[in-house]
């Protein structure tokens, strides 16, 4: 009895220690801004005052099943409405009510208060990826998943931000006000970094907004949490929080690599250029669904290997890549791909597996193609 009262102890200590909470995170993630601050402790005076009601209310029902019993010789009392009860027991859970509506309402006010932000950042969800647009800076990237594949298919030991990392974070000075407007390309996401306190539906169509204001420079993760298709679960969100001199240097950066990537756009590249910048553009966009083999999957994702349109007309398979199949899953990458990354992932697909169909597609024939009209792509160089 010793050893086990001794025990029970050991795991109550445990339970009631700091390392245990960090351990099993019973709790919700440490707040990161004044509105995830509220939340946390809006959540944990409820779940006191959910605790409260259940001690009173088991605690009267298990006290009336034991006392009187009728093993302990008590008899039923017959008895009518009383008038008095019937107040009480609707009063009492009326004012319970309003004591904590006044809290919750207070929180969701300032929740949705979006006014006099210091940065906008518009949000996308696309399947599976997000795009962020910085309308006061005018810088526009997307943000997708950073887990190798080897790690998702089991093949290698997980990494500590399994499914958590990205290959391109938004980034925040800390101490501003960040107004977020977010909605989706095609589907319904959800847009969630609850160490900031944000959370918002991305409808398609439809122009969401909240906001949120670091307290404190770190990395805080988030994830779509509105099912959204087959790769879900992969489309990760990562939020940086640096300082302001920080953020204006990686602001310069992002704005020279804007830059560099125009003048990409007006080159000429070799098709093994192409072919291997292509394949790095096609394992980021193209391989959740067509698979990394180009063998898609049979009845949902049609595969590219061999299909009519990497094996067709290349005017064609530049169209599909640009503008997509309506009412399919297949979605238009003009907006989100450099005229030079559509032409190499074009050229890719065409040289790949199965497909040596011995031609390529440029910069430039992208750009022809955006605008209604195509030129025929060179033959690959031998």
């Amino acid at each position: 009895m010793k050893s086990m009262w001794q025990s029970g102890m050991g795991v109550l200590a445990l339970i009631g220690s700091g390392s245990a909470l960090a351990d099993y995170a019973y709790n919700l993630q440490a707040p990161a801004s004044q509105v995830a601050h509220d939340v946390f402790q809006l959540h944990n005076l409820i779940m006191l005052v959910c605790l409260g009601i259940f001690v009173v209310v088991f605690g009267a029902m298990f006290y009336s099943l034991i006392k009187h019993r009728k093993s302990a010789g008590h008899q039923a009392a017959h008895f009518h409405e009383n008038t008095t009860v019937e107040v009480i027991w609707t009063v009492i859970p009326f004012v319970i009510l309003m004591g904590m509506a006044y809290p919750a309402a207070k929180v969701v006010i300032d929740m949705k208060d979006t006014s006099n932000p210091d940065l906008t950042i518009k949000i996308t969800g696309y399947q599976w990826k997000w795009g962020y647009d910085y309308l006061n800076d005018d810088i526009r990237f997307y943000s997708t998943l950073a887990t190798p594949r080897e790690q998702i298919e089991g093949k290698a030991a997980k990494g500590e931000h399994y499914l958590l990392e990205v290959d391109e974070p938004m980034v925040v000075p800390v101490g501003k006000r960040v107004r977020l407007l977010i909605t989706a390309n095609d589907v319904l996401h959800a847009w969630w970094v609850p160490a900031l306190g944000a959370k918002q539906d991305a409808i398609p169509g439809f122009i969401r907004d909240s906001w949120f204001k670091a307290d404190k420079i770190g990395t805080y993760r988030g994830q779509c949490v509105e099912l959204c298709g087959k790769d879900h679960g992969f489309m990760p969100i990562v939020v940086e929080v640096v300082s302001e001199a920080d953020y204006q240097a990686w602001v310069a950066k992002k704005k020279g690599a804007a830059q560099a990537a125009a003048a990409d756009n007006a080159k000429a590249f070799a098709v093994a250029d192409l072919v291997t910048r292509g394949e790095k553009v096609y394992q980021a966009n193209c391989a959740a669904c067509h698979q990394a083999n180009g063998m898609g999957l049979p009845g949902t994702f049609p595969a590219i290997n061999g299909s009519k349109v990497a094996t067709g007309p290349i005017a064609d398979h530049i169209q599909v890549v640009l503008n997509g199949r309506p009412g399919t899953a297949m979605a238009a990458f003009g907006g989100q791909l450099s005229d030079a990354d559509i032409a190499a992932v074009v050229t890719y697909q065409r040289n790949a597996w199965d497909n040596k169909m011995g031609d390529l597609a440029q910069p430039a024939d992208i750009a022809a193609a955006r605008g209604g009209a195509t030129e025929a792509a060179a033959p690959a160089a031998q």
